[in-house]
């Protein structure tokens, strides 16, 4: 049988993408507390291929996670991507992993709770482009965190969608600390309607994230569950210029 993949493609069309996704697979994400956390994530791998092929064997992409099993993790992904490039002949990779992480810790009655955070690694790899890593992250907003009230979720009053690009590595328990903190403070100040929370905590956000040394990139949306609809602003700075936009 002829290896169609492998032959030379004269039409001169370029495939932008090609690879799988939804691909279930045990991840391991760094843990302040406890070194390293094992959680399961979702992911899409995705190559650019030049003209000349005319395709890809897509086992080849599970094979590369099969690689790697037990050493999936942010610390990781450039290996990763080349290993993409270089056994799938690609000019370049691209991963997506999404992921829940878990931090326990005590409430203010001293019992065990487990909040969970859901999260997502963007991360590329290409020639003249060099390499990108973008980090999501969403922080949910507690009822009992916020004086409004009227969110369409019982005990949920919205969230705090983050995403950053990094100029050195921050702890995932530390920068979910940096919004948490910000929620509590704002809360504890807040007198307005719900509108008003939403900018009000998005300035506050801003003010710290620009503060952040680990942080070259930074975007952030604050959502509020409503009756019906959502209010929500967003925010973004990178090399330490801020702006808000509602």
């Amino acid at each position: 049988m002829k290896d169609i993949q492998s032959q030379k493609d004269y039409r001169r069309i370029d495939i932008k993408k090609v690879g799988v996704k939804t691909v279930t697979y045990p991840i391991t994400v760094l843990d302040k507390a406890q070194s390293r956390q094992k959680t399961v994530a979702t992911i899409n791998m995705y190559v650019n291929l030049p003209h000349h092929f005319k395709g890809t064997h897509m086992s080849r992409f599970i094979e590369i996670l099969n690689r790697f099993h037990g050493k999936i993790d942010i610390k990781n992904y450039r290996q990763i991507l080349e290993e993409m490039k270089r056994r799938l002949n690609a000019e370049a990779a691209h991963m997506e992993m999404m992921f829940p992480f878990f931090l326990p810790r005590n409430d203010e009655r001293e019992r065990l709770r487990v909040s969970r955070y859901e999260c997502k690694m963007s991360c590329f790899l290409g020639d003249e482009d060099g390499d990108d890593l973008r980090l999501d992250i969403t922080v949910p907003i507690g009822q009992a965190q916020s004086p409004q009230s009227g969110s369409s979720c019982p005990g949920l009053w919205g969230t705090v969608r983050l995403s950053v690009r990094f100029v050195r590595f921050m702890w995932l328990e530390d920068l979910i600390d940096v919004v948490e903190t910000a929620i509590r403070d704002e809360s504890a100040t807040s007198q307005g309607g719900s509108n008003i929370f939403i900018e009000a905590l998005l300035v506050r956000l801003d003010a710290r994230l620009a503060q952040r040394a680990e942080l070259s990139w930074y975007e952030i949306t604050v959502e509020n569950l409503s009756q019906g609809y959502s209010l929500f602003a967003a925010a973004g700075g990178s090399d330490g210029r801020t702006g808000v936009a509602g």
